[in-house]
């Protein structure tokens, strides 16, 4: 399953298959940490087209939005914000999620709705999708065809003429290339037992045993690639601004949401399933580089990671089922030490200087 957007009886069944998936309980010898996961082998020559296309904002519909105005490497690969902006002046009602490690991921989105494995279908969506950069795929092609370097460059990478698929394919190559670089833990994890401080130590063992947060952030990822009810209060600029409950509203009736316009509360993982089961669930996002991509959770309500650690400590929202943690505040200062190995060094990337628009000859387009 590539993707959950499907006629309302297939919507159902698959998205009952995915929410079983999802919620299966991992084994005790499945919760441990382990080190990011080695590279993925990638094409260079659509690597550096997706580099290109990734920064140029001629993939938007009015050319002034760049898939980097809201995966800036500079916040990152974020856009710094608690909820994001969309298309021209359209206030989102989410967070715009990172893109460390995106080769290694289970599942895209906050709400679970995009398989992990199909970075380019990730890819159409953002670019197609009306909130976000609202580019017809055919109008893209088009405009990329009147700049010989790209077209050059499509010749290169995929033998032939920028197209739709291949321009999608193009970015979700250049994605895998986006890593979490020298993380202490990473470095630890590897055999390095210097790597983390006395504080970041104590704060491990109490991410695995008093804490308990090892049970949904574990393995390679840093995450169980499920999705979860933890309580996560709203954030209060969902609630009083009009044009983001618009937005909201908007996305729940693309995914063919119940009674879409009476809901005031983002659902999460319920409009891919249907099933009041999983309401207000979200996918447990991955904790690697968490020191850089503050504000935290889907709707960006907490601004530190002091404040994330309170949340849990306190037993999570109502209805969670969480109990408090209890943790003194030395050990909450601990863990969050732990939590900051593993970031690793600030990405280093650039926006490259973009090919122009040329003339074409007539009868040689």
């Amino acid at each position: 399953m590539r993707e959950t957007r499907l006629p309302h009886t297939r919507l159902a069944i698959a998205g009952l298959l995915v929410s079983m998936l999802m919620a299966a309980p991992a084994s005790s010898a499945d919760t441990k940490l382990a080190p990011l996961p080695d590279a993925k082998k990638v094409n260079a020559d659509k690597v550096e087209l997706g580099r290109k296309l990734f920064f140029d904002a001629r993939l938007s519909g009015d050319t002034a939005t760049s898939c980097a105005t809201c995966h800036d490497p500079a916040k990152g690969w974020g856009d710094g914000k608690p909820l994001s902006n969309g298309y021209t002046s359209i206030q989102y009602f989410r967070n715009a999620p990172n893109l460390f490690n995106a080769g290694h991921r289970s599942y895209f989105m906050w709400d679970g709705r995009l398989d992990g494995s199909d970075a380019g279908t990730l890819v159409r969506d953002m670019l197609t999708e009306a909130h976000t950069m609202n580019m017809d795929s055919r109008l893209a092609q088009e405009r990329l065809k009147q700049v010989p370097e790209y077209q050059a460059m499509f010749e290169k990478a995929f033998k032939g003429d920028p197209y739709g698929g291949k321009i999608y394919g193009a970015i979700g190559e250049y994605l895998k290339t986006i890593r979490t670089v020298d993380a202490p833990l990473d470095k630890y994890l590897r055999g390095d037992k210097g790597a983390l401080g006395e504080a970041a130590l104590r704060g491990m063992a109490l991410f695995e045993g008093k804490a308990g947060c090892v049970q949904c952030h574990f393995g390679a990822t840093l995450s169980d690639g499920k999705v979860h009810a933890t309580g996560v209060p709203a954030n209060p600029e969902l609630d009083k601004n009009a044009e983001r409950q618009i937005s909201m509203l908007r996305h729940f009736s693309t995914q063919g949401t119940p009674n879409y316009m009476n809901l005031r509360e983002d659902v999460g993982h319920y409009v891919v399933t249907k099933d009041k089961k999983d309401w207000a669930k979200f996918l447990t996002s991955s904790l690697w580089d968490i020191g850089q991509t503050a504000p935290y959770m889907h709707n960006g309500v907490f601004a530190t990671l002091e404040d994330v650690v309170a949340f849990y400590n306190g037993g999570g929202g109502e209805k969670s089922g969480m109990k408090p943690l209890q943790l003194s505040d030395a050990e909450r200062a601990d863990l969050v030490a732990f939590l900051k190995s593993m970031t690793g060094k600030a990405p280093t990337e650039k926006a490259p200087v973009l090919p122009d628009y040329k003339l074409r000859t007539v009868g040689k387009n």
